[in-house]
């Protein structure tokens, strides 16, 4: 670490790279007051922030005493303004702010150094781009929104409905966490509401809603490197089962004989199944949105009377049983009585259980700030769903806690808010914990936040609409899978054909398909229904869509060891499984801005076709020699087009690796 003095200003530098500057005319640091207005409906949050004070704190005292530099900003008279500190720790710059004015100012803005040519990446899931540059991210969870570009008519229709529409930036994990192109990465530690703001050229911007905080920087080699260092920090996901990798995870409902039915039709054309999964385990709640959940997390007899029976039996052949829970109490359910009857809900400010609309049915907020709390919910998973013999389940939502709430540990609302995924991951790891059943037992969620990753074994990319489009259809699962991925969430899934079917928008059959031959070189390939099950193209729709999901999940039951092995990687040095281009060639400036595909760990490298009625796809080739896997052709690195018709999208496995001997094998599947 280094500090530069010149003139009125200064500059602290690490590993060769300027990561603060001050001066009279660009202060680092600026102070002020502010009020939020935060109002919500549905999980859809609207944020507003009237700032009437912003202040440059442009006078400073700035010294190095031995691994430390310290910078302290007056105010304009001379007095003492705020302190920064930065200190080299285990390797990385540990960076720590603090108001020394007794003002009530309570907005903090600060910025690190930028180039004009940097790239970002990161910042949790984010689905409308990869490389952030030139916007700015509010970093509070909550509904991704459906259609998420005010351009478009169902982002508008959505916004008319309940004010779901969404943004560019609104998302189900959000995180102060990102990484740049010079091979540094920004860690803000806690769950306090955060701006990145990365529209300007020479300053990554950070706003705060606090005036201390505390935050991490580090810089390597490579990104491999870098991620193993950040991961440290954030943490890396606990494993997933093996039975996990081995085929497709067959989402599907309607009670036993149903499933019973659709599953021994997909069997018998050859599907390869690692899991069942059963949402409705618990029964139905009919809404104008479509099929809703009865949320009270109890297994109903009456819609599957052979369940237990079946999750043996299923067991026996080698798959695993899964279903549903989420953080929320269904009001007219006897759990929520009884979390209610112990003081285990959400408190409103009147002292009384905080009781929400979920859209045409209430529920009530477990408080997981509540140690007691947290353990009976953990006692719900054991007895009702473990003791069942399910092997896993989607532990959803987690966005939703009112900020005008009160909790059990006096926490800040807002606070709270942001952190309310992270707890939710914990209590469902900790029911695991407690049975014994880490690795052998699969969750997988939908919210996050700081340290989720410590928690959660796979993250799934939210309620994409049924469409093509860029910030809310299939392309965007691609940016969300590697924005994650630049995170330090490295365990990825996606429903496949979307999910969310509103305003005249049905799946289609090229959607569908399109999603399962992408799935297959994913780490867990996964269907589902979607809201309206009716209206969509299902896998089970006709013979030959049938005959496609048998083949794909055959294909990924193939790729089994090597997804294995990349989950491995993941939990042991976090490195994530789907990979930027990039990733392991730092140098190639293309790589960085090639769209729409991935590496699926070091060997093999996705271009899926996310364009309705394409027939070819445009995708960039890394160095290295690189097989086609459908024609048998090696191409090098550079721009090419190749034919991609359905049942055939682009992959190719690296010349040379032992992944290369899978390629026959892969092909000769039907």
């Amino acid at each position: 670490m280094e500090l530069k003095i010149k003139g009125a200003g200064f500059s602290i530098h690490y590993k060769g790279r300027r990561v603060f500057e001050h001066s009279g005319e660009n202060p680092l640091i600026y102070v002020g007051r502010g009020q939020e207005d935060i109002s919500w409906h549905l999980g859809n949050f609207h944020l507003q922030d009237e700032i009437t004070e912003r202040i440059g704190l442009r006078r400073f005292e700035v010294r190095k005493t031995g691994e430390e530099i310290r910078a302290k900003f007056l105010t304009e008279d001379g007095g003492d303004g705020y302190l920064l500190t930065v200190l080299e720790e285990e390797g990385r710059l540990r960076v720590r702010g603090a108001c020394l004015v007794k003002a009530g100012y309570n907005r903090l803005w600060f910025g690190l150094c930028a180039d004009p040519d940097e790239k970002v990446w990161g910042l949790g899931e984010q689905y409308s781009a990869f490389n952030l540059r030139g916007r700015r991210y509010p970093v509070f969870t909550m509904e991704q929104g459906v259609g998420r570009n005010k351009k478009t008519l169902t982002t508008f229709l959505a916004d008319q409905r309940d004010g779901g529409g969404g943004d560019y930036w609104t998302t189900y994990y959000p995180q102060a966490t990102f990484v740049t192109s010079h091979c540094c990465y920004f860690h803000l530690d806690g769950f306090g509401y955060a701006e990145v703001d990365l529209r300007q050229p020479r300053r990554h911007g950070i706003h705060l809603w606090q005036m201390d905080f505390s935050a991490l920087l580090g810089a390597a080699e490579d990104y491999p490197a870098l991620l193993h260092s950040l991961t440290e920090i954030t943490g890396r996901q606990p494993p997933m089962p093996d039975w996990a990798f081995e085929g497709l995870w067959l989402g599907l409902q309607g009670g036993s004989q149903v499933v019973r039915q659709r599953v021994d039709r997909m069997l018998e054309a050859g599907t390869a199944l690692s899991a069942i999964w059963t949402q409705d385990w618990v029964g139905q709640n009919i809404t104008s949105f479509g099929k809703r959940l009865r949320w009270n997390w109890r297994w109903n007899q009456e819609r599957y009377p052979d369940l237990v029976e079946d999750i043996a039996a299923r067991w026996r052949q080698g798959i695993a049983w899964m279903g549903y829970i989420n953080p929320y109490l269904w009001q007219e359910g006897d759990l929520f009585r009884e979390a209610d009857e112990k003081g285990y809900l959400v408190k409103n400010r009147d002292g009384g259980s905080y009781v929400l609309d979920f859209g045409e049915f209430f529920g009530g907020f477990v408080d997981f700030t509540n140690p007691a709390a947290a353990a009976w919910y953990q006692g719900i998973i054991r007895e009702n769903m473990l003791r069942l013999g399910l092997r896993g389940w989607m532990a959803d939502f987690g966005e939703y806690l009112p900020t005008d709430c009160v909790l059990h540990s006096g926490m800040n609302p807002i606070e709270a808010h942001n952190a309310w995924p992270t707890l939710w991951a914990k209590v469902n790891y900790d029911a695991l914990a407690n049975s014994g059943l880490l690795g052998e037992v699969a969750f997988f969620t939908r919210s996050g936040a700081a340290h989720t990753q410590r928690y959660s074994p796979m993250m799934f990319a939210g309620d994409q609409n049924v469409d093509w489009s860029e910030d809310d259809g299939l392309p965007s699962v691609i940016n969300a899978a590697l924005s994650l991925a630049m995170t330090g969430f490295g365990m990825f899934t996606f429903d496949i054909g979307g999910y969310t079917a509103l305003f005249g928008n049905k799946r289609s059959r090229e959607l569908l398909l399109r999603g399962c031959e992408f799935a297959a070189f994913t780490p867990v390939m996964r269907s589902h229904e979607g809201n309206r099950p009716d209206i969509n193209h299902q896998f089970d729709t006709d013979e030959e869509t049938v005959a496609f999901f048998s083949r794909f999940s055959r294909i990924h039951q193939r790729l089994a060891p090597y997804l294995k092995t990349l989950a491995r990687e993941n939990c042991e040095g976090g490195i994530p499984a789907m990979r930027p281009v990039f990733f392991h060639y730092p140098q190639d400036e293309k790589a960085q801005t090639v769209p729409c595909q991935y590496l699926l760990g070091r060997d093999i490298l996705v271009a899926p076709v996310v364009t309705e009625g394409a027939t070819q796809r445009s995708l960039y080739l890394p160095e290295d020699s690189w097989l086609h896997l459908w024609s048998g052709q090696v191409l090098g690195q550079g721009s090419h087009t190749l034919p991609a018709p359905l049942g055939e999208p682009p992959v190719f496995f690296r010349v040379g690796s032992e992944a290369a001997g899978l390629a026959e094998a892969l092909k000769t599947i039907r």
